[in-house]
């Protein structure tokens, strides 16, 4: 089984700490592309028109100037430094050891500027969102479409593919059709369902743990019925089973208010 996550667009930045080590990350076959996307990211973080051309404002002039010098800043296991609605319902300073295991061999954290992470891959805070554009490399979820689908086809293997993430950061690697569910959240009341994207994030985030949490008892989703039955332990879950040319999804219907 692999969980699929979209970074947090806010991050936790490490007090204190060794800077990344590129070389200790997991898929060191990504290595020469993060290089590329650190450097440009730090050519324009530079620039006088940068919060304009990372499509930021004024109030993350801070985390913009970060962003110049990412190769001595402080480093931090990724779920500490990714924050936010969905890692929040992740919790992941509560896993227990048999927990925290499970979710280093089964999570990865989809990343404009790494291209894909590990729980304990060791990284700064940083600002770059997958929907932006760099001098030299253009569209970022073009540059790691190039990059990623070498190691991550390799770690999903032949198993299910649990996916969610946000549409920007799905353009960047598309799973094995045919293996691969994405998670839909929906809210019904009246008898009318509507998406929530705040609910959404943090629901997406309490299934990662809850699946985290089975698979630390031995019992991992093999099958889309499988991760249907897994979901409805918590949630009115339903299914569209994927086929060869398309993705499967799962719909956790949430009560109204």
């Amino acid at each position: 089984m692999l969980i699929l996550l979209p970074p947090s667009e806010t991050k936790t930045a490490p007090g204190s700490g060794e800077p990344v080590d590129p070389g200790s990350l997991a898929f060191a076959e990504l290595t020469s592309a993060r290089e590329q996307v650190r450097a440009e990211l730090a050519r324009t973080s530079a620039r006088a028109d940068a919060l304009e051309a990372l499509g930021v404002g004024e109030r993350l002039r801070g985390e913009v100037e970060r962003n110049t010098r990412l190769e001595t800043e402080p480093a931090a296991p990724a779920l500490s430094v990714y924050t936010g609605v969905l890692y929040d319902a992740l919790d992941p300073a509560g896993l227990t050891a048999a927990q925290q295991e499970e979710a280093a061999a089964s999570l990865v954290v989809v990343s404009a500027l790494w291209g894909a992470v590990r729980p304990t891959d060791r990284i700064p805070a940083y600002r770059l969102s997958m929907g932006a554009q760099l001098p030299g490399l253009g569209k970022l979820a073009a540059h790691w479409k190039r990059h990623l689908p070498a190691v991550l086809e390799p770690a999903a293997e032949d198993g299910l593919v649990v996916d969610c993430r946000s549409a920007a950061y799905a353009a960047a690697w598309r799973a094995p059709r045919q293996r691969t569910v994405g998670v839909k959240v929906v809210r019904e009341q009246a008898g009318t369902r509507t998406v929530v994207s705040h609910m959404a994030k943090h629901t997406r985030g309490l299934l990662a743990r809850h699946l985290v949490e089975r698979a630390a008892h031995g019992e991992r989703p093999a099958t889309p019925q499988e991760l249907l039955a897994a979901a409805g332990e918590r949630w009115h879950a339903e299914l569209r089973e994927p086929t060869a040319r398309s993705a499967g999804e799962l719909v956790l219907v949430l009560p109204g208010d």
